[in-house]
């Protein structure tokens, strides 16, 4: 299978809820569009940011047509389709075809555990079979996954035994073995990285395309970074950043990944909260952090609505 290699910013779409917990799919389109406005090319759905492991098989399933509806050649839909059930993995990779998306991904098993490389390429062979003609990623995200492998030599046992692996959402810091990744077979694979708070060093290494929670609040400002970097302004691109790195501190300071929908609704784009057991912000905190992005700018270069 020939792989198209995607570049640019790629979000990490949260999953809308409404007041009672539920899914509020109609905020969907306008998630979307604002992320076509802001020239990201992409949506990687149900993944960490997305909620994915504390949905239902059923709510996956809208979820993915949801989505479904807003694929277009201009943002490309990649849906996790999951990370311990085979079987549930692989109907949701066939849900995921019928509903028009670009690929799918799939992340390590992390209660039964692969015991080693061999293993975890088994369990992902199963999975990306059953829809050959899809682009197949896997999401490498060991600090919640459990799953430590190094990705080449991931590359080394999937090669001949995945056809449709496309290349890996890259979540982890270790710069020689995702450079290792990016150089495999002269670049055979598309490797995203995964880590906006440090999109600069990735880029430096080869990174062409990236995959984030961020880029559906502050696209703006890592287009700037990008094309700072690209007209070798080296300086203008560590200032920006730094910049984000600015606001990503507060998402630690308020509590983690819950502040996320935080910023949303402070850009205009109300997801809702996030479900038990991740922590989300009282009214009281929401004004605060509120008050530190102010204080550092962030108006300024977040996403537009």
């Amino acid at each position: 299978m020939k792989i198209e290699k995607l570049q640019g910013l790629i979000a990490a779409p949260f999953t809308p809820m409404d007041k009672s917990g539920a899914l509020n799919l109609e905020m969907v389109p306008v998630l979307a569009g604002s992320l076509v406005k802001n020239r990201v090319k992409g949506a990687f759905i149900c993944g960490s940011t997305g909620e994915g492991v504390s949905l239902t098989f059923d709510e996956k399933k809208q979820v993915f047509s949801a989505w479904g509806k807003q694929a277009s050649p201009d943002l490309k839909v990649i849906a996790l389709v999951g990370g311990t059930s085979v079987s549930e993995a692989r109907q949701l990779a066939l849900h995921a075809q019928e509903c028009g998306h670009f690929g799918i991904s799939l992340v390590a098993p992390y209660y039964f555990q692969a015991a080693n490389v061999a293993q975890l390429v088994r369990f992902c062979a199963d999975v990306a079979e059953v829809v050959p003609q899809m682009p197949f990623y896997f999401y490498h995200i060991p600090v919640l996954s459990g799953c430590y492998f190094s990705m080449y030599e991931f590359l080394l046992e999937a090669e001949d035994k995945i056809p449709n692996l496309a290349g890996i959402k890259y979540t982890q810091e270790d710069l020689m073995d995702f450079s290792l990744c990016l150089q495999f077979k002269d670049q055979k694979y598309d490797l995203l990285w995964g880590r906006d708070e440090c999109l600069l060093a990735a880029m430096a290494m080869g990174a062409k395309g990236g995959v984030g929670s961020t880029y559906n609040y502050a696209a703006p400002l890592y287009h700037r970074l990008m094309e700072a970097f690209e007209t070798g302004d080296m300086e203008k691109a560590q200032h920006l950043q730094n910049e984000s790195i600015a606001f990503i501190r507060f998402l630690g300071k308020y509590g983690g990944i819950g502040t996320g929908k935080a910023f949303m609704k402070l850009v205009g784009l109300d997801c809702g909260e996030f479900r038990t057991p991740v922590k989300n912000l009282s009214a009281g905190q929401l004004e605060a952090l509120r008050r530190d992005l102010e204080n550092i700018g962030f108006f300024d270069y977040c996403s537009k609505v």
